[in-house]
């Protein structure tokens, strides 16, 4: 199924109060019930890397973003519309360098049927970045919620593959892990075990990407912040490379 689909209009949705009227009462099917709309931003510029056929800068230089919990669409200026399944995002992290604030995506994406691995870039290994610019600053936390809490609702099924030889109790509790508790362990690349080669085209990307605070002394308090997939992290996420967000 693809990741990036076309759309003629806006996934139907309810907002919240509207499904909380719709709940009140226990409905006939709650699958009849339209998904919420978590945030809806006006003024909101878009750009894919590498570029997505049919969908030039200018249908992407202003519109309007739905964050919905069923999917994530945006409704350009032009008429052109998308939407972007949940579990392909990968990786959303939020932005403040030099470029300006954004969020950053990055979609995981099949590969093209003749594309070859061995090319080296990022469109034959399935990967493609979005972001997301909001032309107000102070909307950059709410999208980044928003993407979070939807996210959250659409775990990637293929972990869901890899814990089907386990026990019930085992995967449920996968959801939520404290790993004081769990110790979790830091791939090393030992006995044997080796990244996809998507793995480490995404490795390689965010360390060009993600400033590492400890590089150089802090004079002072005034250091950033970027969250990245709902975490807080100290540092700067800064999207080094670019000139303008994509």
């Amino acid at each position: 199924m693809a990741v990036i689909t076309f759309i003629n209009t806006i996934p139907n949705h309810v907002s919240v109060e509207e499904h909380r009227e719709l709940t009140s009462n226990t409905p006939a099917s709650f699958s009849d019930i339209p998904p919420v709309l978590r945030q809806k931003v006006d003024n909101v510029r878009v750009a894919f890397d590498p570029p997505l056929d049919g969908f030039p800068p200018e249908d992407g230089a202003l519109g309007t973003l739905y964050i919905i919990e069923s999917v994530l669409a945006f409704q350009s200026s032009t008429g052109r519309a998308f939407q972007v399944e949940y579990p392909s995002i990968t990786l959303h992290a939020t932005s403040r360098g030099d470029s300006g604030p954004f969020v950053y995506c990055q979609l995981d994406e099949p590969p093209a049927a003749d594309a070859s691995s061995s090319d080296g870039d990022d469109d034959a290994l399935g990967m493609r970045e979005l972001t997301l610019t909001p032309l107000d600053s102070s909307s950059l936390e709410f999208i980044f919620d928003a993407l979070s809490a939807c996210a959250s609702l659409h775990p990637d099924s293929r972990e869901s593959d890899d814990n089907d030889d386990g026990d019930d109790d085992d995967a449920a509790g996968d959801a939520f892990i404290d790993p004081d508790v769990a110790g979790f362990e830091i791939f090393t690349g030992t006995d044997g075990e080796e990244l996809s080669e998507v793995g480490r085209a995404a490795l390689a990307h965010l360390e060009e990407i993600i400033y590492d605070p400890y590089e150089h002394q802090r004079n002072d308090d005034h250091q950033g912040y970027s969250k990245v997939n709902g975490a807080q992290e100290e540092g700067q996420f800064s999207g080094s490379g670019r000139e303008e967000p994509k």
